[in-house]
């Protein structure tokens, strides 16, 4: 690309973030996506070193831009536009294993889960959202 800034958005996707640029641009605007520590809008310009993070549910990417791409290629391609920080790595492996040893729930008897099962779940699922 000739150009050294692309929008936000287009970046995101271009790079798989986001599976539209719409769901990235709501991501943004949601406060998810920050361009070197500051709010970013969907028409931020990015460039080749900018640090960008981004928060999809519960993980955190931290990543540096390599490169710049307005058109959504293989992902083996998307990978090469960024590198991930080692901190970022390391916070996600260690919410991986702490995802992997919480208690499961499981219902013991055969049929619908009864009114404080389902309440019980549904606070479950409300604190893994974010």
């Amino acid at each position: 690309m000739t150009d050294a800034t692309v929008r936000l958005d287009k970046w995101l996707w271009a790079a798989r973030f986001f599976k539209t640029r719409s769901v990235a641009g709501k991501a943004i605007l949601g406060g998810k996506v920050q361009i070197n520590g500051r709010r970013a809008k969907r028409s931020s310009l990015l460039r080749i070193g900018d640090r960008v993070r981004v928060r999809k549910r519960r993980v955190e990417y931290q990543l540096v831009v390599l490169e710049l791409s307005e058109q959504r290629r293989s992902a083996a391609e998307a990978a090469k536009l960024y590198e991930e920080t080692p901190e970022s790595v390391a916070a996600r492996e260690a919410l991986r294993l702490q995802r992997k040893a919480a208690p499961t729930f499981s219902f013991r008897e055969k049929g619908r889960p009864t009114k404080k099962e389902r309440r019980q779940l549904d606070r479950l699922k409300r604190r893994d959202e974010y």
